[in-house]
This record gives C-alpha cells, structure tokens and sequence, in this order.
C-alpha cells in the first residue's frame, strides 16, 4: 500500500521590480512607462505633428510661394522691360515685391484661421483638450508653430524675389538697397505677415468657425481701402487719409518705404501696430477659451 506523501510548499514567484513601489500613487504597482510632466514643449511638438500631416498646409503654402515668386518675377520683368534710367532714378528695386506678398497674404491668413478653427468644426479639438487640459497651453503651442512656419517660408519666398529683382534691376537707374532696405524687404516684411497670420489664427479661436473668422480677416484687409475709396466729400478728408495710411496693404509698403500718406506709419511702426493686435487678441482668445465649452 502506497502512501502519498504531501505536496511540498511552494515559494512564492519574486514580484517584478516594477511592482515594487511602496510609496508611489498606486501602493505596489510602478507603471514601466517613465511619466514625463507634460510641458509646452510636448503641446509644441504635438501641433507640429499635426500642421505638417495634414494637406492643406502643404496645398496653402505652396500656392503663396507661388503667387509671391511668380508676381514678384513678372512684376520685376515687366519693369525691367518697359522702364527706362529717368523713371526708375532713386527707386527702390526691392519695392515691386509687395506685390506678390499682399495676394500671397490671403493664403497666410487662411492656414491661420484653419489651424484652430477647423478642429472645432471636425470635433478634434476634444481629443486635443483631453491629451492636453491647459488650453492656454495648447493655444501657444498653435501659436508657436504656426508663426515660425509662415515667418520662414515667408522669409525665403521674399528673400528670394528681393535677390532676383535686385539683379534684374541693377542698370536700370535704380538706387542700390542699403543693408536697412534688405533687413526691412526680408526680415521686416516676414514678421508682419507673420504676425498678421498670426492673429488671424487667434481670430479663429474666438470665432470658432472657418468660413466665418476668414471672411472677417479679408475684410479687415480690403475693407479700409475699398470704404476710402467711396469718401468723396470734404468732410471725409481726414478718415479717408487714415483708412489709406493704416490699412494693412499700406503697412505692408513701408517696409519698402512705399507709403500712402505722409502721417501714417513709418519705419517699424507697422510691425508694432500689428504686434499691439496680435497681443490683445491673444489675450482674448485665451480668457473666452477657459470660460466657453470646448
């Protein structure tokens, strides 16, 4: 007769390292995922993920490169050919590329009002709040990526025209651009059509509606102009002067110390006006953005 003998006590199998976390939120567990705070960097290279993977950013810069290389190029051709020594004396070559950048401008302020604005209209901008729950942050981050992406392809669009204009230019009786005028017609120009995207974006924040926030961006562009132009009275003398000095197309000229009027703005005056508006809507966008409902 067989006895059976008792089964012998098993030890216990070591629990893994990661379990061992005595003081941790979770007694006895430790995720193997290391948990990174969050910080304005991650918010910045998330909105960057998503500026350059979706297609109409690629489809709206590339058609303003094409408008202000193309226009820039044609206007400096069509100068160069029906312009003699007398009428060109004194000018400067750089200034016929404004041209190119005020049509090129809608396209800017279009990806503006699209990169905040068109996530409240496809619902995405619920998944965004909820990987990143400070909107101000995310609103930043949007603000971040997009005002260094148009600053740079602005930059070398303009830059780019500027050089070729100059050439083309160069015998025709022009003045040569002085290193202010070079500064001014590339850098000078990029930051405000920068920072004029820029607050578009931001408008599309308070608008919350695509077709709405750049309807109103196009009209704060052409309105001044086209309402100056039907102030034909006396009366209306001063306001028509103002509406010609401070619309943003005559901003744009005096980077290229082309200007309206002789009151308006002059020298840098135009990139701190645009400044002074774009941190005021900034400011807006971020107090209507923690008291409204995503």
């Amino acid at each position: 007769m067989s006895t059976q003998q008792p089964p012998m006590p098993q030890a216990h199998a070591a629990a893994p390292e990661w379990q061992a976390a005595p003081g941790g939120p979770y007694p006895g567990y430790t995720s193997p995922i290391p948990v990174v705070r969050a910080h304005l960097g991650h918010a910045v290279a998330s909105e960057w993920t998503k500026i350059k993977s979706v297609r109409s950013t690629m489809w709206t810069l590339g058609v303003f490169v094409a408008l202000v290389i193309g226009i820039g190029l044609l206007t400096g051709a069509l100068i160069q050919a029906n312009s003699d020594s007398e009428t060109l004396s004194g000018e400067n070559p750089l200034s016929f590329g404004v041209f190119g950048l005020l049509l090129g401008s809608v396209c800017v302020i279009t990806l503006g009002v699209m990169t905040t604005a068109s996530e409240y209209g496809t619902g995405m901008i619920r998944t965004t709040m909820t990987a990143c729950p400070s909107r101000v942050r995310v609103l930043t981050a949007k603000a971040v990526v997009f005002f260094g992406l148009a600053f740079v392809v602005t930059l070398v669009a303009s830059a780019f025209v500027a050089m070729v204009q100059a050439s083309m230019l160069s015998g025709t009786g022009a003045r040569t651009p002085s290193g202010g005028d070079w500064f001014k017609a590339t850098v000078g120009v990029s930051l405000y059509l920068a920072l004029l995207g820029l607050f578009s974006l931001l408008i599309g924040s308070v608008i919350r509606h695509s077709a709405g926030a750049i309807t109103i961006m196009i009209g704060v562009v052409l309105a001044p102009l086209v309402l100056a132009l039907f102030m034909v009275t006396e009366s209306l003398n001063k306001l028509r002067e103002w509406l010609f000095e401070y619309s943003i197309p005559n901003q744009m000229g005096v980077f290229y110390s082309n200007s309206l009027g002789d009151s308006g703005p002059s020298g840098w005056d135009s990139l701190w006006i645009m400044l002074g508006l774009t941190a005021a809507a900034y400011a807006a966008a971020c107090v209507l953005l923690n008291s409204r409902d995503v």
